[in-house]
């Protein structure tokens, strides 16, 4: 990881207080700190025929169904991707073992002020006015330094299997990537930092454990609060209890229910901009249960912190002008904390010329981020 990607985020440091940090094992009830509004349309009925894609990837048409999954829902699932079932399930097993741990050790690694990897609540939470029914941990690199603090003496098959897997997503990452532009006809001479002899430094990338605990009253509460994510593209393993949720044209959010193996593709607001809008950003969010814990694990693919990164010249021409302003994601990362979900309308060059509300911004507003 990058120092110039570290810069980034030390302007907009997410604190975890002791004060307003609550014992999830315990409460009996919701306290008004996490109280949100009513959650509409909590969760969808999971055999809706509306259902997000899934792409087996020894499929030959693989490539053509990644393509249209990018430009009708910005997200798909995708089975035979050649991720070992046993290492998503060593993953679950040491995700459960660190968030089982009481609150007060799990402390002792929260995020400093400067800090990127460790204990905390999401990033986005500092957005909204109430509290989300959620903790996570995230990892740049190697968890070693807080792994030894959790666990003194058995730190070591935690660090094993975060550092196998997170090895295994960049090669997955990569190979989705040039699945996803290859269906535009981009190739490695289009995007040379991104090709597998790249002269750069390599994609930038985190993996982020969350957990949503069960909850005594789930409808008025928000595991994670609608958002875009400021990748070119993020694969999630979810465990075996549906919340996650994408939203759809009409208004409506549609539940992405897990499978067994599958591993969820987010197309991420730097992927939008290299596609010149092909590719929407998806809008997702997280619901929680009332007796069942949820796990869900994202590994965040970024580019290099200081490579530009604008709409591709292919992708451009008369009736497609490009759509966005360069930016590193370093920039961009600063941006997106400043405005959340409008961070792509703040870039855009121009708006329709009929006047319009470009749509990826109708749905933003529409939940109200």
């Amino acid at each position: 990881m990058s120092l110039n990607l570290s810069e980034a985020f030390k302007p907009h440091p997410v604190y975890l207080h002791d004060d307003d940090h609550i014992n999830f094992d315990s409460v009996q009830e919701v306290p008004d700190s996490h109280a949100w509004p009513q959650v509409v349309d909590y969760l969808s009925d999971l055999s809706d025929v509306d259902s997000v894609p899934i792409i087996d990837l020894m499929d030959p048409n693989a490539a053509t169904l990644v393509g249209n999954a990018c430009e009708t829902w910005g997200v798909f699932q995708v089975i035979n991707h050649g991720i070992p079932i046993h290492l998503l399930e060593d993953l679950e097993s040491v995700g459960r073992r660190l968030f089982q741990l009481p609150a007060q050790q799990k402390l002792k690694v929260a995020r400093g002020p400067d800090g990127m990897s460790g204990y905390g609540r999401a990033r986005i939470s500092c957005f909204f006015p109430k509290l989300l029914w959620s903790e996570g941990f995230t990892i740049f690199g190697s968890p070693i330094e807080q792994a030894r603090q959790l666990w003194p003496q058995e730190y070591t098959t935690f660090c094993d299997v975060t550092e196998e897997y997170q090895k295994e997503m960049k090669r997955l990452s990569t190979r989705l990537m040039w699945i996803m532009l290859g269906s535009l006809g981009i190739t490695e001479d289009d995007l040379s930092w991104a090709g597998p002899k790249n002269k750069y430094e390599g994609p930038c990338a985190a993996l982020q454990l969350n957990s949503y605990p069960p909850c005594p009253d789930p409808k008025i509460v928000m595991g994670l609060a609608a958002h875009t994510d400021s990748t070119l593209l993020t694969v999630l393993y979810q465990t075996n209890t549906s919340g996650l949720q994408v939203f759809r044209d009409g208004g409506r959010w549609v539940t992405v229910p897990p499978k067994r193996g599958a591993l969820v593709i987010n197309v991420g607001d730097l992927l939008q901009i290299l596609s010149n809008g092909r590719f929407p950003s998806v809008l997702h969010r997280a619901v929680v249960h009332q007796s069942r814990h949820r796990l869900s694990f994202a590994y965040l693919c970024g580019p290099p912190s200081n490579i530009q990164i604008s709409p591709l010249p292919k992708l451009i021409d008369q009736k497609h002008p490009p759509l966005y302003h360069p930016v590193t994601w370093n920039e961009y990362l600063g941006i997106k904390y400043k405005h959340l979900n409008q961070a792509l309308s703040v870039i855009r060059l121009f708006k329709p010329q009929d006047g319009s509300v470009d749509m990826n911004d109708m749905k933003r507003m529409k939940v109200g981020c």
